[in-house]
């Protein structure tokens, strides 16, 4: 079949809750992708920041294809090796002390909403407990997630979502000090927003929310799904502020591809949270994630990823911000390490659809940046292909 044959079949089978770009993808190499009639894309969006290890690690796929020759799936009634040695390489680089495998990053919010209120249960007594979240956060689209999602755009068709979810602004600390009450169980944010325009949070502002929840005992969950697994140059961006959570999300970059996700959090919060018959799942944690989480941070140790990002990020900022001086369209570059965002004055999806004519891929943020966030493994000659590929498209406004 052509590209359209394909894209025709896809949209007279799939449910239509994606505005796809007409790109078929075939395969991918390095850091670039195939469409079906062989035209080679400079890739730096990674999946939305999931391919941190390109398309050609050839120890991921082994280690996948190993275990899929072993066994896939056995349920969580019964213990499997690859899980267990995730676990335990997990929260080595994490600084947590137990975790929970999901299926993706909107589970793994659920799962750290639910230890959050349990927690909260099982100190005093009763339900009712309350959770404040950030305004222009995104968290995921399930219920819950939804709920804690700070765009009225997402969460109004679907109301009324999980109650007892109060707004705060981000880098705010007054105005999350003003929401605080005697129900308030957790406060949840992103270390770095991703979504809402890239914005990561402000050192002080992190510090001074975690002060405050020592203070009242309020279990502080930092969102590092899309931030986390090497992309700030830290495994995860809260470790670059030296603000440890007590409960973390991950997922993305986790699996590199293979769907997985995980809450993560510390002893004291285990130890008075969740028990067997609290949360469940067929698939999370099977043998075939646990092999691909596995590998993924075997290869991000011997590759020295943080290091790589810490390296390589200060080139990627002196080219966008070149472009900023250059161009009259684009203002402001956010963002830290290799989660970057150029403020545009165009219309952000017509410039992604134009790169992508170019031979580039990149996505948005919000209504108004260019998100990049490419894969962990960039060289400099990739940053120089991709300002190459971005200011022809630029020309054509």
């Amino acid at each position: 079949m052509n590209k359209q044959e394909y894209i025709n079949q896809a949209e007279n089978a799939l449910l239509h809750t994606y505005n796809r770009f007409s790109f078929v993808i075939d395969h991918g190499e390095d850091v670039y992708l195939f469409d079906t009639d062989g035209k080679k894309y400079l890739d730096f969006a990674a999946g939305i920041a999931v391919n941190s290890l390109g398309y050609s690690d050839d120890y991921h796929k082994r280690a996948i294809q190993n275990q899929v020759e072993k066994v896939m799936h056995v349920s969580n009634l019964y213990y499997n090796t690859p899980i267990a040695e995730a676990a335990e390489k997990l929260l080595k680089v994490s600084q947590m002390d137990r975790v929970f495998f999901t299926n993706s990053g909107a589970e793994a919010i659920e799962g750290a909403l639910k230890t959050a209120k349990k927690y909260a249960y099982t100190k005093t007594g009763h339900a009712n407990h309350e959770i404040i979240a950030m305004e222009h956060s995104f968290h995921g689209r399930s219920i819950g997630a939804l709920s804690v999602t700070g765009n009225a755009h997402y969460r109004e068709p679907f109301e009324p979502l999980m109650g007892g979810v109060r707004f705060a602004r981000f880098n705010d600390f007054e105005s999350v000090k003003a929401q605080v009450n005697e129900n308030t169980c957790a406060i949840i944010l992103e270390t770095v927003q991703g979504e809402g325009g890239i914005f990561p949070a402000d050192t002080e502002f992190l510090k001074s929310v975690r002060a405050l929840c020592d203070e009242k005992d309020i279990l502080l969950i930092l969102d590092e799904i899309q931030c986390g697994m090497g992309r700030t140059g830290s495994m995860f961006a809260w470790q670059g502020y030296g603000v440890k959570p007590d409960i973390m999300t991950s997922a993305k970059a986790l699996g590199c591809g293979v769907p997985v996700g995980a809450f993560l959090m510390t002893e004291k919060v285990a130890q008075s949270s969740l028990v067997p018959g609290d949360h469940g799942t067929t698939y999370g944690g099977n043998p075939l994630v646990g092999a691909a989480v596995s590998a993924v941070l075997d290869r991000y140790d011997e590759l020295s990823l943080c290091e790589h990002v810490q390296q390589i990020a200060p080139y990627l900022d002196e080219k966008l911000n070149a472009l900023v001086q250059k161009y009259d369209c684009l203002t402001e570059v956010r963002g830290v390490g290799l989660i970057k965002g150029l403020v545009c004055t165009l219309p952000v999806g017509q410039v992604a659809a134009k790169a992508l004519e170019n031979g580039l891929i990149i996505i948005t943020a919000g209504s108004d940046v260019l998100r990049m966030v490419p894969p962990l493994i960039i060289k400099k000659e990739h940053i120089d292909e991709m300002v190459e590929k971005l200011e022809q498209t630029l020309s054509t406004f």
